[in-house]
């Protein structure tokens, strides 16, 4: 847990204007209101603030410190079925109505889209639930100087280590204001803190590095810098003098750190855009038994500090917590208002979008739930297995679902986490992977998507 005294002394120096959107939540309203007025049939305006300081810090000493403000506003405008997007840092004089002015001129030569629009008025949000996403503090540059420097200083510290690869702590304000011509008027702040520190042991060809990291909303959510820095630095040492091992095919169990992954590969496969193109190989599955009975995957934008909460989504929808696979089965698709109307469907609430891009489906807070076993009574029964803590590359296909990922780790031998692996590649495919998957209980919510340990039968480890 992140508290010091020196953090507290920024929150006036940082001043209220960071955390006051009333100027751009004017600007959006008049972007819209000038789109209109120049022809577009409906119209939906973004603003997005940005602020970002961080400290990069090697051998005690600050290598880098940077600090980056500003807010960027993005007007959409529809002309019958015709779209286009326009994007701005700079609106002023007789920007609003230059911009709208060009953004019907390009919506009146752009392609038809039947698809396209905003969302139905009976969709949007109404109320905005208190989701706790804003720390009032905002750290100075001499807090995030020590937070790093205490993170390297304990991972030097660690018996092995014999250099340090570096620590950094940033924090940031992001947000956004969305106005539509159908009456949605909402906005959010989300502050955003990390600690990071890589370790390196060893010397020469024999070096091995890792690190680890934390994040979240607020600064009292973070582990302690010491611990951040003491995990990397005995993570790099229990790397040293990995072993190669022969081509098998053994069960494969993944750490918290890149269980994740798995949802990720699922989430990726049940967008919405890519079930439209037909180039995911869940397309024929919506409904289907991919996992076992007792494997439940959640997507929850609510979650108070959650790291991708958010009180709506980029159209305006209401959003809500979602098991995207109950008992095993998929349930849904993610869905923004444009892929919904291809698909014959609702949105789920899942538009995501950027100033200069029209809205996207997309994922908010995920995790699979925990199961009932220890990560201990997990893998007691594995004569010979691989246990799984950094996956290197993104060898997934998504069409396909053939899944080969480069990895290392621990061999588990007997029951037991015995010598570090490295250079092995894991092969399945997703569909079997799913089937076989066993969950421990040793769920934490550090990430954006977070599982526990995780195990898969039967996956292929190409070794030597």
């Amino acid at each position: 847990m992140i508290s010091s005294p020196s953090a507290a002394s920024t929150a006036q120096a940082a001043g209220s204007d960071l955390f006051d959107q009333s100027a751009l939540s004017d600007l959006a309203q008049r972007l819209v209101e000038a789109a209109r007025r120049a022809g577009a049939d409906a119209a939906d305006a973004v603003a997005v603030r940005g602020v970002s300081q961080g400290v990069e810090v090697r051998d005690g000493r600050v290598e880098e410190s940077e600090r980056s403000e500003g807010d960027d506003v993005g007007l959409r405008v529809l002309v019958g079925r015709r779209q286009a997007v326009v994007s701005t840092n700079d609106v002023s004089g007789d920007g609003v109505a230059r911009l709208a002015e060009r953004a019907v001129a390009m919506a009146r030569v752009a392609p038809e889209d039947k698809f396209v629009g905003l969302a139905d008025a009976s969709l949007l949000a109404r109320d905005f639930p208190e989701l706790d996403l804003l720390d009032p503090v905002v750290p100075s540059t001499a807090e995030l100087e020590r937070r790093a420097q205490e993170a390297e200083a304990a991972g030097l510290g660690v018996k092995g280590v014999t250099k340090s690869g570096g620590a950094s702590a940033s924090s940031g304000i992001g947000g956004m204001v969305l106005v539509t011509s159908t009456g949605f008027h909402g906005s959010y702040l989300r502050s955003s803190q990390s600690i990071s520190m890589t370790a390196i042991s060893g010397e020469g060809t024999g070096m091995e590095r890792d690190y680890d990291y934390t994040a979240a909303p607020h600064g009292a959510d973070l582990d302690a810098p010491e611990r951040v820095g003491r995990s990397a630095g005995e993570r790099a040492v229990a790397r040293a003098n990995p072993r190669k091992v022969e081509t098998c095919q053994v069960p494969v169990v993944y750490d918290p750190r890149v269980s994740g992954s798995l949802v990720g590969h699922l989430v990726g496969a049940i967008n919405g855009a890519s079930i439209a193109r037909k180039t995911s190989f869940l397309k024929d599955k919506l409904g289907a038994q991919l996992f076992a009975g007792d494997i439940r995957i959640i997507d929850d934008p609510l979650r108070k500090r959650g790291l991708r909460s958010q009180p709506f989504d980029a159209e305006g929808v209401s959003v809500r917590k979602t098991a995207l696979i109950d008992q095993g089965v998929l349930t849904t698709w993610l869905l923004d208002c444009a892929t919904a109307r291809e698909l014959g469907l609702a949105t789920t609430g899942h538009a995501h979008r950027g100033v200069s891009s029209s809205p996207s489906p997309g994922p908010y807070n995920l995790h699979l739930e925990a199961g009932a076993v220890t990560p201990t009574e997990l893998i007691a029964d594995i004569s010979q297995g691989f246990y799984v803590t950094d996956l290197i590359g993104s060898g997934v296909n998504g069409v396909t679902g053939d899944y080969s990922r480069g990895a290392s780790g621990f061999w588990i031998e007997n029951g037991k986490i015995t010598y570090p692996v490295s250079e092995v590649t894991i092969a399945g495919h997703l569909l079997e992977m799913f089937k076989s998957l066993v969950a421990a209980n040793d769920l934490e919510f550090r990430y954006g998507v977070n599982a526990p340990t995780l195990r898969i039968e039967g996956l292929t480890l190409g070794g030597r």
